[in-house]
């Protein structure tokens, strides 16, 4: 029943694609799609284009992640500190990442580091933001309790401060996650000569549209793939926040 209720609207939407293809050449049928992925993604453009790409958006998430947690966390622990920086971070994070392209470029160059650094930019916010906020709410209770008992430094981090706002934290890396996508696609749409945004703006550019959809879809299917990796991964790391089954789930 399950497998039904996660099925049925994917295959409504098949069907009203399926049913309205015909109407454009821009509109390729499903069939179509699925023969031009197969002969396009299962061939030398997997490692030339997905590969990279995929790499690049994992070191960039990576990177945003440490950034994020790492400048967070103390940020959140010093009200002097949040306070300084708060306008400044405000400002840096109303900047949309596509508009640092061209500048990234000019700093970094055209190749693997703009790309990665072009996803940092965009990913660190909700990694940082969440960060602070998961910070600024600990128990002050608990915090107390730990002044007590002398539990400070290392300690009070690896026992205190990070499990208590590792439910913010992992929001954080969830919402960077998506972002991360689009600036992947996007910073290989300027200067590139390959990955999968390029490849997508070539397909369009030679009108190879049932490529190009096959492109999109894939996009959305790496998306689907690392957003369902992800959720293990957090029900993992917060087993206690989920209960004790969610390990096992």
């Amino acid at each position: 029943m399950r497998v039904v209720r996660l099925l049925a609207l994917p295959a409504l939407l098949v069907l009203v694609w399926w049913a309205v293809s015909g109407s454009s050449f821009y509109l390729p049928s499903p069939a179509a799609v699925g023969r031009a992925f197969a002969e396009t993604w299962f061939s030398e453009r997997l490692a030339d284009d997905v590969l990279p790409s995929v790499g690049r958006l994992l070191a960039g998430y990576a990177l945003a992640g440490v950034l994020g947690v790492g400048l967070g966390v103390p940020i959140g622990l010093s009200r002097r500190l949040r306070a300084t920086l708060e306008p400044v971070l405000e400002f840096f994070r109303a900047i949309p990442p596509p508009v640092l392209v061209p500048l990234i470029m000019l700093l970094a160059g055209i190749d693997t580091p703009m790309k990665v650094l072009v996803i940092v930019s965009g990913c660190v916010w909700p990694i940082l933001l969440n960060t602070v906020e998961g910070v600024r709410a600990l128990d002050e209770v608990l915090a107390d309790t730990c002044r007590m008992y002398g539990v400070r430094g290392p300690s009070r981090m690896r026992s205190f401060v990070l499990p208590g706002a590792g439910p913010q934290i992992m929001t954080g890396l969830r919402q960077a996650l998506s972002i991360g996508i689009i600036l992947m696609v996007i910073s290989e749409m300027f200067a590139s000569s390959s990955g999968l945004g390029f490849t997508i703006v070539l397909f369009q550019r030679q009108f190879q549209i049932a490529e190009m959809w096959s492109g999109i879809l894939l996009l959305g299917l790496l998306g689907l793939g690392l957003s369902a990796l992800f959720r293990r991964v957090e029900r993992r790391v917060l087993s206690w926040y989920y209960g004790s089954g969610a390990a096992r789930a």
